[in-house]
């Protein structure tokens, strides 16, 4: 385990040397039509498939030599510590949404008899209603309201979506509060991973945001661009006073110069700014055509109590000044072709990974968004990903980078 600071990422396309993801498990066998809603999650994956895929993605990135971090790894080593257990099944339990205080306890004295390894699979996979029958000494009002609803606590189909949770920014950590509250057990997943795994034991910086503040905020929208300079989508998840206030922390304690804030239209089509847009090169950008003529972008810059405000007259004139480059590219998906672009955006044709300068991670289904990446000098390592789109997020989505090389 290192002794130093384990986080530093000042850029979106330094060689990737660490990353944080989380292997689809039985969470996603438990999703079923009726309650894809409740549960936010589009379609019904096929897991053994899936995570054949999950596997093959984490290996082009350790062939390339990063070293792979999951999740469920990192908190069945976390809870080990008798007491990190006890609070972690208390905080599991407050952050699921039981809705009976009896149940509550009920709950965790379950969940206190169990190893190590199980304790995390019914964080994570849920607890049926079913485990609990024999526990339970007396029907409570949710049992009758949700009397159709088989689960206790839900389980966490996007977790292996780790871009949301947080962000490292710099060699400071973001953890995110995210636009919807039955999320919120991932984001405590990653605080309890950040505050007591041994690898994280040399970060005592206070984090740059919390889950349990007021606004939302999400990784999907953040984009480290340099050292000096952040991209943040202003989105359906990500809100204007989150973006303030990280931004401000930012200008504050010396970790950014400008943040640029890119505004994307508010609807689930677009969910986040790397939906539509992510870094692949020095100079380099991919973008969806469909949504270019609808992004304003803003320069924040340091202000006495919150930023001060600029309006740029173009995204590519605001990326342009905030990395002092005398030009940069826009290539666009599916080869600038609308409907393409648009079948292609669809299996997250722009939701690339790039894994070091000009060298990315992409779904192989995306053929002439790919072609066109490698037309425009890209180097493109293609994935399989017909079960793992079913989740509508790409390889950036399903990677949280904790180190990068400096470029």
């Amino acid at each position: 385990m290192p002794e130093h600071n384990f986080i530093n990422v000042n850029s979106e396309i330094g060689r990737l040397k660490a990353v944080l993801l989380h292997k689809p498990g039985k969470e996603l066998e438990r999703l079923t039509p009726e309650y894809l809603q409740e549960l936010l999650f589009d379609d019904i994956p096929w897991l053994k498939r899936m995570r054949e895929e999950h596997a093959s993605f984490a290996n082009e990135m350790q062939k390339r030599g990063c070293g792979i971090y999951y999740y469920e790894d990192l908190l069945v080593e976390v809870i080990g510590d008798e007491s990190v257990r006890t609070s972690f099944i208390k905080d599991a339990v407050k952050n699921s949404n039981v809705e009976n205080i009896e149940l509550e306890a009920t709950i965790e004295d379950y969940m206190k008899g169990c190893n190590p390894n199980k304790i995390i699979e019914l964080a994570v996979a849920g607890l049926h209603k079913d485990e609990l029958k024999r526990r339970k000494q007396k029907q409570y009002l949710i049992d009758y309201i949700k009397e159709n609803f088989p689960f206790y606590i839900n389980p966490l189909p996007n977790l292996f979506f780790t871009r949301d949770p947080g962000v490292v920014i710099g060699n400071r950590l973001s953890i995110n509060k995210m636009k919807t509250p039955a999320r919120n057990r991932e984001t405590m997943f990653l605080e309890y991973i950040y505050n007591f795994h041994p690898l994280f034991r040399g970060n005592t910086s206070k984090l740059l945001y919390t889950y349990k503040e007021k606004y939302s905020i999400e990784g999907g929208d953040v984009l480290v661009l340099s050292k000096d300079i952040v991209a943040i989508g202003c989105s359906e998840r990500t809100s204007a006073r989150a973006i303030e206030t990280l931004a401000q922390r930012l200008f504050e304690e010396n970790i950014a110069k400008k943040v640029l804030v890119i505004q994307i239209p508010f609807t689930r089509a677009y969910m986040h700014l790397d939906t539509v847009f992510t870094m692949i090169d020095y100079d380099k950008f991919t973008i969806y055509p469909g949504v270019s003529q609808k992004l304003r972008a803003f320069e924040l810059t340091r202000g006495k109590i919150t930023p001060k405000v600029k309006l740029c007259d173009s995204l590519e004139n605001g990326l342009k000044n905030a990395l002092k480059l005398p030009a940069i590219k826009l290539i666009e998906s599916g080869g600038g072709q609308v409907i393409t672009a648009a079948r292609e955006q669809w299996n997250d044709s722009t939701n690339t990974l790039a894994i070091e300068p000009g060298v990315v991670i992409t779904y192989n289904r995306n053929e002439v968004s790919n072609e066109t990446l490698r037309k425009n000098g890209i180097e493109v390592i293609e994935i399989e990903g017909s079960e793992l789109v079913r989740g509508r997020g790409g390889p950036r989505c399903m990677s949280m980078p904790l180190v990068r090389e400096e470029i």
